[in-house]
């Protein structure tokens, strides 16, 4: 995938992850980027386009969609945490809100999405993942378990996209210094080197990205008996 004057679309673009895919694309010579966001003011880049979207409002996905009909990259990061829901404790709002969100909106987006990229090439939908998507926590079961559908999703998405060309990624981290894991001391990557490993995977044409070393260990002990330790 060519991302040097390609047109792109980020969404939950005004920071954290989302900021620095928007930067990343800049500097590998993308000829626009829109900044998909809730409210286009928090937008403060002046070298990307506001758009607004709300993932989860089918109304404003397909007036997005309608309004960026020139791009060629798609990249699903809005994404919520759902903390408020804990495995034995706490309404579920919080996990139904994750499971609208990080699955039901990066779902909404793709088909949205999906002839826009067929019409021109085929390009690439890039949805942004977690080491969650295989490893879940108590403190956050609701998050693990939208991140493991949205995996699953990745995955139709990869096989029912390949016959019009689109190269479907998934990019999978485990704890990145942004807001969401503000409440954890654990080891952090950063936005910006989950996006530049990102961008190199576009340009490599590879389906998947392992951030991080958790991230891999996570996915290597999928084959491995099940067990309530983290260790094993």
């Amino acid at each position: 995938m060519n991302i040097d004057g390609a047109v792109a679309l980020v969404t939950g673009a005004n920071r954290g992850i989302g900021r620095a895919f928007t930067r990343a694309l800049l500097d590998h010579g993308a000829a626009k980027v829109y900044a998909g966001v809730r409210d286009p003011a928090s937008v403060t880049d002046q070298d990307v386009v506001p758009l607004r979207l709300d993932v989860t409002d089918e109304e404003a996905v397909a007036a997005a969609a309608a309004a960026a009909t020139d791009v060629s990259i798609v990249i699903n990061n809005a994404g919520v945490g759902g903390a408020t829901t804990g495995l034995r404790e706490g309404s579920f709002d919080g996990a139904r809100q994750a499971m609208e969100v990080n699955y039901f909106g990066t779902w909404a987006v793709s088909r949205a999405f999906a002839p826009i990229l067929a019409r021109n090439g085929g390009g690439a939908l890039v949805n942004m993942l977690s080491l969650a998507s295989w490893s879940s926590r108590p403190e956050f079961p609701g998050y693990a378990a939208s991140k493991a559908a949205q995996w699953s999703l990745t995955d139709a998405l990869r096989q029912g996209l390949d016959a019009q060309g689109t190269l479907v990624v998934g990019v999978h981290a485990g704890f990145v210094d942004t807001d969401l894991s503000a409440w954890t001391d654990a080891p952090k990557i950063s936005a910006e080197a989950v996006a530049e490993l990102t961008m190199k995977a576009l340009a490599d044409n590879r389906y998947e990205v392992l951030a991080d070393e958790g991230t891999r260990h996570a996915k290597a002990a999928l084959s491995r008996p099940a067990s309530p330790r983290r260790d094993v």
